[in-house]
């Protein structure tokens, strides 16, 4: 049985022009359907772009083969080939299977082409590579992640009991979405930390200071040049020995101490200077044995360190050479300042301590130039260690990064948590970047270093992503941007990143580039929409045109998940995350 729509006049690469011998008026709505151009030898699979009462535009999408749908363009249909729309086991192959059959595949929408039809996706397929949710404020992208992630706990064969969900919240709104997980099942369960300091209604988020390196404090004080990292460094090594008690540590400090006051003795300036400085240094950092108020011993006398720095009315220091042999005993030859463990636990105030004598031993008391690149950081780390912020690194207890991913996977009662959110809604945009950017390296290193990696995936989810995901002078300063090295590294590690954003064009390009799935909700603005086009595969100038008309909740899906882009509805979270916009005419009006 014929039971072609039509005959094909013209195909311009893979845009075939058929026209219709049917009345169209008895099919329905034609536009996105899928069509067979069968010759009797192939059947290549074609989607219907435009509709005419006499012509349609059908782009060919792929081949249908021993009931396997292969997608892409190998070859042309064939001008006798007969036209047809697909039947519901060829659109099967295609869309995929109406069934979850097994654990491998969770629900995600409603064909918005094929009414009923349930679009599912396999887990490995989107899950195991990097993802992006993109759209205008108001299309429904918090909703569309809330829906998916339900449907990960509530709609697979089996409970995803080892899955470790990151949620980084810009706005705090999927607490509500989510804290159902339990009730669900009681092997399900989510966690929640905030950034408000004044009421918290969960744990505060906190950063244990002893686990992170350079980089990260670089990042925590806004570092600007490379020339500062070296003063960091420092500070990291310093700090361990500062709090430190004992004999062993004691003998460290005074090396540390000594060493610093040498340098200023023998830095070439006025006796009054000198004695300046040396008296600062003294004032703040001392030990029992090395303060200004340490016996100098000499035949016939004893004074303390003070009197002997003392300037006379010439201005010139007479027991210079006393103070520096003094001085010098405290020296341990060929000791170098060992690298932290991370196995000390300190504080924000412990690390200004550090950070200021490093500072010193570095030379800013004796150079302008270091003074200027480098006191910045001293200013920088006090006004933090002064403001509410620095509750989120006062960690209660010593742990090892070990010990601090366990606690953020595990509830307060004890049990795995597997989906754990982020509220950082209370801070502002650069120390929630910063603080994003350092639990994603955490999480990194932690897989990273893992002798069985790739056995504990994490999956790090950032909403509002262009405020944190961006092409900053990270790479200038560090060598690399966290979220590109996790982009660029992470599958092989089982780090996968998932970016949400309605400004896509203000992301990273590497890290947007890497993204392999896709899902596209009502996207308005110029500049995005040749965003997309430019950075993301596939996309043609029609499904360009169809991100403009989507309705909320809608989104085109595509990537290495989906054999052919699909335009799906998501069905609305139950229950939704507190995203909805406020009711003006009911607070105007006290309706």
């Amino acid at each position: 049985m014929n039971n072609s729509i039509g005959k094909i006049i013209n195909i311009e690469e893979n845009i075939v022009t058929v026209k219709i011998d049917v009345n169209v008026l008895n099919y329905g709505n034609l536009m996105n359907i899928h069509t067979v151009f069968d010759d009797g030898k192939r059947k290549l699979i074609g989607e219907i772009l435009k509709v005419d009462i006499e012509y349609l535009k059908i782009a060919i999408v792929g081949e249908l083969k021993d009931k396997i749908f292969i997608p892409g363009i190998s070859l042309k249909p064939s001008f006798s080939s007969i036209i047809r729309i697909v039947t519901k086991e060829e659109l099967s192959c295609i869309l995929g299977p109406q069934e979850i059959i097994d654990n491998n595949q969770i629900a995600l929408g409603i064909s918005s082409v094929y009414p009923g039809y349930k679009i599912n996706v396999d887990v490995n397929s989107f899950f195991s590579n990097h993802f992006a949710i993109l759209g205008n404020t108001g299309s429904g992208k918090s909703c569309t992640f809330a829906r998916i992630v339900q449907n990960i706990f509530t709609t697979s064969k089996y409970l995803p009991v080892n899955a470790s969900i990151f949620v980084f919240d810009a706005y705090g709104e999927y607490k509500n979405a989510f804290s159902f997980l339990h009730e669900f099942n009681s092997g399900l369960n989510f966690k929640s930390y905030t950034t408000n300091t004044q009421y918290p209604d969960t744990e505060l988020l906190k950063i244990p200071l002893w686990l992170l390196d350079v980089d990260d404090i670089a990042l925590l004080l806004n570092a600007t040049t490379p020339s500062q990292l070296p003063i960091i460094e420092k500070a990291l090594k310093l700090v361990p020995i500062l709090k430190g008690t004992g004999e062993e540590s004691t003998k460290i400090k005074n090396d540390i101490i000594a060493r610093a006051i040498l340098d200023i003795l023998k830095s070439g300036k006025d006796s009054i200077k000198i004695r300046d400085q040396v008296t600062a240094v003294l004032s703040t950092y001392n030990t029992e044995l090395l303060n200004l108020n340490s016996q100098i011993i000499q035949p016939g006398y004893v004074r303390t360190l003070k009197q002997c720095i003392y300037v006379d009315n010439s201005g010139k220091m007479q027991e210079m050479e006393l103070v520096v042999n003094f001085i010098s005993t405290f020296v341990i030859e060929g000791f170098e300042i060992p690298n932290p463990k991370g196995d000390v636990q300190y504080e924000l105030s412990d690390l200004e301590l550090a950070l200021n004598f490093a500072l010193i031993s570095e030379g800013i008391l004796k150079s302008d130039k270091v003074f200027d690149y480098a006191n910045v950081l001293s200013v920088r780390l006090h006004s933090l260690v002064n403001s509410d912020s620095a509750d989120y690194f006062k960690y209660d207890k010593m742990v090892t990064l070990n010990g601090y991913i366990s606690d953020l996977l595990t509830t307060f009662d004890g049990k795995k948590a597997q989906l754990i959110d982020f509220n950082i809604n209370y801070v502002d945009d650069r120390l929630a970047k910063v603080m994003t950017k350092i639990i994603s390296k955490i999480l990194f290193d932690f897989s990273a270093n893992n002798e069985n990696r790739g056995k504990f995936p994490f999956h790090i989810i950032i909403e509002e992503a262009h405020r944190y995901v961006q092409n900053d002078k990270d790479v200038e300063l560090l060598g690399y941007n966290i979220f590109d090295r996790i982009t660029k590294e992470g599958r092989k590690y089982g780090v996968i990143l998932g970016l949400i954003t309605q400004r896509p064009s203000e992301l990273s390009e590497t890290s947007i580039s890497q993204c392999s799935n896709f899902l596209v909700l009502r996207t308005l603005h110029p500049k995005d929409l040749h965003y997309i086009k430019e950075m993301v595969p596939n996309v043609s100038d029609e499904i360009l045109a169809i991100f403009k008309t989507l309705q909320p909740g809608s989104a085109i899906a595509f990537g290495s998940a989906f054999k052919v882009p699909i335009s799906l509805k998501m069905e609305k979270p139950n229950p939704e995350p507190y995203s909805s916009n406020s009711n003006i005419a009911k607070i105007w009006y006290a309706l």
